[in-house]
C-alpha cells in the first residue's frame, strides 16, 4: 500500500533550524520520495518502509534533541505533486 504523509517538526529549541534540517536529511537518506518546503516536509513510499522511517526518525529526535512537537496527516495512495 502506498502512503502519503505530510509531516511537521517542531523541536522545542532555541536554534530549531538545523535540527529540522537534520530531520529532513535523515529523511532523505532513507531512500524515500521526500520534498520539504516551508511548512512541512512531504514522504511518500510504501506504508512499511514509510512508517519505519518516521518511526526511527522521531526516535533519533527525541534522543538527541529532547522535547519536539511532530504533527503528520496520513492519506492512502499516491498524493506525490506531478
Amino acid at each position: 500500500m502506498y502512503l502519503s504523509v505530510q509531516l511537521s517538526y517542531y523541536p522545542l529549541a532555541d536554534d530549531f533550524k538545523p535540527v529540522v534540517k537534520e530531520v529532513v536529511k535523515r529523511l532523505e537518506a532513507t531512500g524515500l520520495e521526500v520534498h520539504p518546503n516551508r511548512m512541512s516536509t512531504q514522504v511518500f513510499g510504501e506504508f512499511d518502509e514509510v512508517m519505519a522511517a518516521l518511526s526511527e526518525v522521531m526516535r533519533w529526535s527525541f534522543e538527541t534533541h529532547g522535547k519536539a512537537v511532530f504533527t503528520a496527516n496520513f492519506l492512502e495512495g499516491d498524493r506525490r505533486p506531478r
